[in-house]
């Protein structure tokens, strides 16, 4: 058996280390894409201090999220870390002061700008890495807990911290390529519903011409008069869960069931809400509820657990119950979202300025995922940004300059040296946004 070392030494002098030493590659995918530069066309914002360029000061925001540094403070490590300075092309680091002091600065017009700027890119990567001609939007809102007097929350539906303050943004992403579309952040207190218009405006503006087909899926939060008026005003098919409101309730138990699966019966009619002008396209689900099952949160009648649907879908109602089950595929990203790119991490106190981070997240979340679409091997296509960081952006690295040559030295493995090659392979192949 080995001794291990008695008169060990350890000295803290080496500068050519690096913990994230595979972000080299992100920051290959920004400079191809040239970012810098079509930031720079797209996006202004006057400041008092010029230290920092505009795409500098975004790059600075963005890197502590993809690298898991979730707070200004924490992102702080940063500025020791020169290697990161240098293969990432910053001068230095920010202070974290400068950063927030740069959301709270920032005027009303510059997140409509980088909103703005968001939605250009959306439309460069929706068709990467081949053409898109169909898109499901998922829409839904989550809670955000904040700790402290931030501006804007308010107490609301909050199922953890009961009583708390909190945020409820909207969230809508595209289902195929997990892209996030758009999202509005609102007060607690708002209605489920509330700024829902507005972001489906948002949402249809943003959507490239040469989209044929758009599908939107949304649950009962959504199916109000005014958000599917909107759909069925736009070029849009939904399916949006029902409300199961009193007159709802009555019908359901004499419609004629034809059998979905061993469990379910399935049925359709049309039928009018309280309130609206006409009668919509519903589709009911039920199935028959044991008497060893615990009590179920969904409606029941007369041992009948119900389901149900508003839609314009041209399916069967077997194809509108399989069109909806693929939403599920939405809560693991909003997890992501609020666990992985410190969607939970309020960086000001400041409404206006934590608006403008959230269309920060949304464009680091964007440009991780285009990069993951266009240049990761196909097995890491549905990693999250968690297990990305595990395998590649905090892989370490040496950096050193034999022959005078800036060489990065990774971990000596077969497979991390192919799959480097691959990704930067695949990197040079892409084309620069403004072309």
């Amino acid at each position: 058996m080995r001794r291990s070392p008695r008169n060990l030494k350890i000295a803290c002098n080496h500068r050519g280390l690096t913990h994230y030493g595979e972000i080299c590659l992100f920051h290959e995918f920004i400079q191809v894409l040239q970012f810098r530069r079509f930031a720079s066309w797209h996006l202004s914002y006057s400041r008092r201090n010029q230290d920092y360029s505009l795409p500098q000061m975004l790059l600075a925001l963005i890197y502590p999220i993809i690298l898991g540094l979730d707070r200004l403070e924490t992102a702080s490590f940063l500025r020791a870390n020169g290697i990161f300075q240098y293969l990432t092309g910053l001068p230095n680091y920010p202070d974290p002061q400068t950063l927030r002091r740069f959301l709270l600065q920032a005027p009303p017009e510059f997140r409509e700008q980088l909103h703005r700027f968001n939605t250009r890119l959306l439309k460069r990567f929706i068709h990467l890495p081949e053409h898109r001609s169909r898109l499901i939007l998922d829409l839904d809102s989550t809670v955000v807990t904040v700790f402290g007097r931030q501006e804007g929350a308010e107490v609301g539906y909050n199922p953890r911290y009961r009583g708390k303050r909190s945020y409820d943004p909207l969230i809508c992403l595209e289902a195929h390529s997990s892209f996030l579309w758009d999202t509005e952040l609102r007060p607690s207190n708002a209605g489920t519903w509330a700024g829902s218009d507005e972001l489906l405006a948002c949402c249809f503006l943003s959507i490239p011409a040469d989209i044929r087909e758009v599908r939107v899926r949304a649950d009962a939060g959504f199916c109000f008069h005014p958000v599917l008026e909107l759909l069925e005003q736009r070029p849009a098919q939904y399916a949006v869960v029902a409300r199961l409101t009193k007159s709802l309730k009555r019908v359901l138990g004499g419609l004629r069931y034809q059998r979905l699966n061993p469990f379910w019966e399935i049925a359709e009619f049309e039928h009018r809400l309280t309130g609206w002008p006409r009668a919509r396209h519903c589709v009911v689900a039920r199935r028959k509820i044991a008497e060893t099952e615990p009590e179920p949160t969904l409606f029941v009648l007369n041992r009948y657990l119900y389901r149900a649907w508003f839609t314009t879908l041209p399916l069967t109602p077997a194809g509108v119950w399989n069109f909806y089950e693929g939403r599920a595929g939405m809560e693991p990203r909003i997890g992501e979202l609020r666990e992985d790119y410190a969607l939970q991490k309020i960086p000001t106190r400041a409404f206006a300025a934590n608006a403008l981070y959230l269309e920060v997240i949304r464009l680091a979340y964007n440009l991780v995922t285009a990069f993951q679409r266009t240049c990761l091997p196909e097995g890491w296509q549905s990693l999250t940004l968690n297990k990305l960081r595990h395998r590649l952006f905090w892989l370490p690295g040496e950096l050193s300059r034999p022959q005078n040559r800036p060489t990065l030295r990774l971990p000596g493995q077969p497979a991390i040296q192919q799959w480097t090659t691959d990704i930067r392979h695949k990197i040079h192949t892409l084309k620069p946004l403004d072309s």
